[in-house]
């Protein structure tokens, strides 16, 4: 193992030593109470299974068979998760050839920021994951099952599925993945469309028509955003089957895929002999594994937001720090955009999470012995998956890159570290996405321009008040203000800025996205300003140094004048309309960016 690995890795286990046994503890309470269907008086048992066939409720009686939850974040509106209507079935045809059961234990909300984007729904954005989390364990919640089969794909979906089912981790649990969509017009034609739409120079017919031939049919969008980094880092942490993560939808192999999810998951359960709950599987080192897969790839930015959120509901005292004392040693291995030209189905052909894993694993930057859903040992997942004459098999994945312009070998990295920076200084802690941004854009000292919202931002953009080197603050933005919206909408106006050769950054206390790009980003500013931050403080024309190489965010005013400064009043935010009002009391709870944004962290630590 690398001994920067190692050291991140027993610093957290000595960080979480209260807290985890706290949480094993729970575990282990759940898990001693035997069959959990078993300890139902009969009329609460009579309940649980009276709309099931015949043979189901048969089996489910003897109480000698697995009991399958599916939890399903489908809806047909959203491509990622409308190829999940077929799964149900799937899965429980599966189940029943073994002897088991499945049963639809509940489904959970699916919101697209894509669809949100810009809109007064991308305020729900961030609380819907823990929505997701809490409906989760409402599925999960009637003591019925034996081991759970977790569907769903993208923002925020997988990480509140995640927090969810780990306070149910006395069970077995695979998660199910749906795969990306196939690949439309390269990423790169349609940034530039929306570069030009930003300027005035296409219109909004040519807009729509890039946009549509971009997603254009069921799957994730096949950018390297949130969601697909979600799926590479459930991978990483053992909870998909070796190779599940970028398998298109609707062809044989996905649907095999998911039905041998199903038969593993009974497997997993105390009744097959095999038990291996959740919480066996996410503990410390399979975390810092998932954290030197995101830097590793240059993946999304609101995993800095969501592993902490994870990792807090297992027990495990995560931090931006330990992000990034990784991130100086782990390399850059993967350019997928807006980190490169290729999108995640390229990635997959070049040799995807097999090479991957198993660069990773050959240079010491993961932890092998671990536990996962197919068994001891993370080594399993270098290899892929193959149907043979219909039946699935697995077999070693490419020993070299398919094409070293997407996926590198560890002697050849694209960058000796990982793409993520943690940004410090008087003006707060934030992070900054610097795998996307080149050398010479990762250093800006300018005068502020500070805005309020993206609106304003936009409005000043077009009257043509911003043609000069710029640090555009947008404040008031934090999961407090108003659920921390991504702001992805402020990219290609920014975008324009610096190809007309002005210096240009960002910084925020609200998300940009996972398809953080080219323009240096320094988000999840904490604190935010609405809670006194140093945000707060500044003032239009303040020079501000954002230094994306040495992490340097500092507004350039004398210390002791900067202290005595005023904090500037609130401006009124407005948080009704469009759902925003039902979420008031979870703005209120959220913690800070870099505990989470969570609205039950001190739940989770047993603080309150």
């Amino acid at each position: 193992m690398h001994p920067r690995v190692l050291e991140v890795t027993q610093r957290i286990q000595a960080r979480s030593a209260t807290t985890r046994q706290r949480y094993l503890d729970l575990v282990q309470a759940a898990a001693s109470k035997g069959p959990h269907r078993g300890t139902l008086p009969c009329g609460n048992l009579a309940h649980g299974v009276a709309a099931c066939g015949e043979s189901d409720k048969q089996a489910l009686r003897l109480m000698n068979q697995a009991n399958v939850a599916i939890v399903s974040a489908y809806n047909d509106m959203l491509s990622a998760h409308q190829p999940l209507e077929r799964f149900p079935e799937l899965i429980k045809d599966a189940l029943r050839q073994i002897g088991s059961v499945g049963q639809f234990a509940g489904g959970v909300p699916a919101m697209c920021d894509g669809v949100t984007q810009g809109e007064p729904g991308m305020e729900l954005s961030l609380a819907s994951r823990d929505v997701i989390a809490m409906s989760t364990a409402i599925a999960l919640s009637h003591n019925m099952f034996d081991a759970a089969l977790c569907l769903g794909v993208c923002d925020k979906i997988v990480p509140g599925l995640l927090i969810g089912a780990l306070r149910f981790g006395h069970l077995p649990v695979v998660f199910v993945p749906a795969g990306p969509m196939p690949t439309g017009i390269s990423n790169k034609e349609k940034a530039a469309v929306r570069q030009l739409f930003a300027e005035g120079k296409a219109t909004r017919e040519e807009l729509l028509a890039s946009e549509m031939a971009s997603y254009h049919a069921p799957g994730t969008c096949t950018f390297y955003g949130t969601a697909n980094t979600n799926q590479l880092l459930v991978e990483v942490m053992g909870l998909h089957l070796p190779g599940a993560s970028f398998v298109n939808p609707n062809t044989s192999l996905r649907d095999e895929l998911t039905r041998e999810a199903a038969r593993q998951a009974s497997r997993l359960t105390p009744e097959n002999g095999q038990y291996v709950p959740m919480a066996k599987i996410v503990d410390e080192r399979a975390m810092v594994n998932a954290v030197v897969a995101l830097l590793a790839t240059g993946g999304s930015t609101n995993h800095t937001l969501h592993l902490l959120a994870i990792a807090q509901a297992a027990g495990i005292q995560l931090n931006w720090q330990d992000m990034a004392d990784l991130s100086e040693v782990v390399p850059t291995l993967a350019r997928i955009y807006p980190n490169g030209q290729a999108d995640i189905n390229h990635f997959q052909a070049a040799g995807g999470m097999s090479f991957l894993i198993r660069q990773l694993l050959d240079g010491g930057l993961l932890h092998e012995d671990v536990d996962t859903v197919v068994g001891k040992g993370l080594r399993r997942y270098v290899q892929e998956p193959f149907l043979d004459a219909g039946r699935l098999v697995w077999r070693d994945g490419p020993a070299a890159s398919l094409d070293e312009s997407i996926l590198r070998p560890l002697d050849r990295p694209f960058s000796p570290e990982g793409g993520l920076r943690l940004m410090e200084g008087n003006l707060g802690r934030g992070v900054m996405k610097v795998s996307a941004v080149a050398p010479e854009h990762q250093v800006v000292e300018a005068p502020v321009r500070i805005f309020h919202d993206q609106a304003s931002l936009a409005a000043a953009f077009k009257a043509g008040e911003l043609e000069r080197d710029l640090v555009a603050v947008v404040r008031f933005q934090g999961p407090r203000a108003n659920g921390m919206p991504e702001l992805h909408k402020l990219t290609p106006f920014l975008g324009v800025l610096q190809d007309r050769g002005f210096k240009v950054a960002l910084v925020t206390d609200g998300r940009m996205s996972g398809a953080s790009g080219k323009v240096p980003a320094a988000i999840h500013v904490s604190p935010e300003a609405l809670n006194g931050g140093p945000l707060a403080r500044l003032r239009d024309g303040d020079i501000v140094r954002v230094d994306g190489t040495t992490g340097e965010l500092r507004v350039l005013v004398d210390a002791a004048q900067w202290d005595a400064r005023p904090l500037v009043e609130t401006p009124a935010i407005d948080g009704q309309g469009m759902g925003r009002e039902l979420f008031a009391f979870m703005r209120q709870a959220f913690s800070p960016a870099e505990q989470g944004a969570c609205s039950f962290t001190a739940e989770l630590n047993g603080s309150r």
